[in-house]
């Protein structure tokens, strides 16, 4: 299994030129400029209550036919929907105001493409999901990208000190999240035989413990490694295997929190899932590879509109999971696919590799963010997809503000 899923990995893209309709210059990386979002004015706020519980699926939210009937965002709508909250860990809270610069808008409006019939259920048919056990995968690029967000969610490495996750993980729409005050993200580590008797296990594990507290999902994980772990690692046949191969989580602080305005109920009336995205930034920068932003093409331009995504499933405590699968349908700001998945996964970055321009080469690039089940109203019922949002040229120039700071290195993406 391990190697068959190997091989999807590496030769998917390939696969997706060999249907006689596409030739392989279709899938490229096109630079685009990006436009400006430049910071006008900085404010104080209230500290937040962080009170709102976490809600990992999300009801009466434009759908696929409300999309399209949605007027297109004016210039000083943008301004307001991309301003955006920054909450530091000592529970302070500012908004900053922007501008946008450079912009030149779309007439041709909201569109949306569809590709399949509607479907139902998280799990659609046979569950196509891969828990990955090899420490040669779990370890290394891209899935060593794959954070855990002491939430409930997951996340995606973007830069040494920054994370990727949904904003939804965060806030619900008018107050944080319970826990988000003292946010942390896990980054993964493979337990090897022998850890406990390291000279220094005992400092680690208190501290692991400490974090563990502050997550009760990945709580069990920890116990399970500190109170008998090794005994269980001795036993035969694959739960062996499963064991040694379970990853455990290194706990780093979060510093701050960005989180686009537009998400906010009374912005824009309900929650937008087009704004269902949020950065954290990290209290200490890791050594990790890490996965570059990319700006979303259309589902033409996909090798056989393939996504992939690795994240945290509830229903598979402990376990990295991978999937990938086609888009369904799209809009200008959303996926709608039917990815096998379950809470926990939300937030996951979801990537696609291409080629880079005049290079032989496929890169890796984060496209959109895994928004998770939700119920969107399609003709004035109730449908469910599996949904993302797009990594747009305007997201792509405020996630890539956030990261640097500035937008000199945000001109092209």
């Amino acid at each position: 299994m391990e190697h068959m899923l190997l091989l999807f990995i590496l030769f998917i893209p390939i696969l997706g030129l060999t249907n006689g309709t596409e030739t392989e210059q279709d899938f490229t990386w096109h630079l685009k400029k990006i436009p400006q979002i430049v910071s006008e004015r900085t404010f104080s706020l209230e500290s937040p209550k962080f009170e709102a519980k976490t809600n990992l699926e999300l009801n009466s939210v434009c759908g696929i036919e409300c999309q399209r009937k949605l007027p297109l965002p004016s210039l000083s709508d943008l301004k307001d929907l991309l301003s955006y909250e920054t909450v530091f860990e000592n529970g302070t809270r500012t908004l900053t105001e922007v501008n946008v610069l450079g912009l030149v808008l779309d007439p041709a409006g909201n569109t949306t493409t569809r590709r399949a019939t509607r479907k139902k259920r998280q799990i659609y048919g046979t569950d196509s999901r891969f828990s990955i056990y090899d420490k040669r995968f779990m370890t290394n690029f891209p899935f060593n990208t794959a954070v855990k967000i002491s939430t409930g969610c997951s996340g995606i490495l973007i830069s040494p000190k920054h994370v990727l996750t949904a904003a939804h993980c965060l806030h619900n729409g008018k107050d944080y999240v319970k826990g988000s005050k003292r946010l942390r993200v896990g980054l993964m580590k493979t337990k090897s035989r022998g850890d406990g008797r390291k000279r220094k296990g005992a400092r680690r594990s208190r501290r692991e413990v400490s974090a563990a507290q502050k997550d009760p999902e990945g709580a069990t994980e920890l116990r399970q490694q500190s109170k008998g772990g090794r005994r269980k690692q001795r036993r035969s046949g694959r739960k062996q295997e499963t064991s040694d191969s379970m990853p455990s989580f290194q706990w780093t602080r979060v510093k701050s929190t960005h989180i686009p305005k537009g998400w906010f109920k009374g912005v824009s009336g309900d929650i937008a899932l087009d704004y269902d995205y949020a950065v954290l930034e990290l209290k200490r920068p890791h050594k990790r590879k890490y996965m570059e932003l990319g700006i979303s093409p259309t589902i033409k331009m996909m090798p056989r509109s393939m996504i992939h995504f690795s994240g945290f499933d509830n229903d598979r405590s402990g376990q990295l999971v991978y999937r990938f699968c086609s888009i369904s349908d799209e809009s200008n700001d959303l996926f709608y696919q039917y990815c096998d998945a379950e809470p926990g996964s939300t937030g996951s970055g979801i990537y696609l590799r291409l080629k880079e321009p005049n290079k032989k080469k496929w890169k890796r690039k984060i496209i959109a963010v895994y928004s998770g089940h939700q119920w969107v109203d399609v003709n004035g019922e109730q449908q469910d997809y599996n949904v993302a949002v797009r990594i747009t040229p305007l997201k792509y120039a405020q996630i890539c503000f956030w990261i640097h700071g500035n937008d000199e290195n945000c001109t092209q993406g």
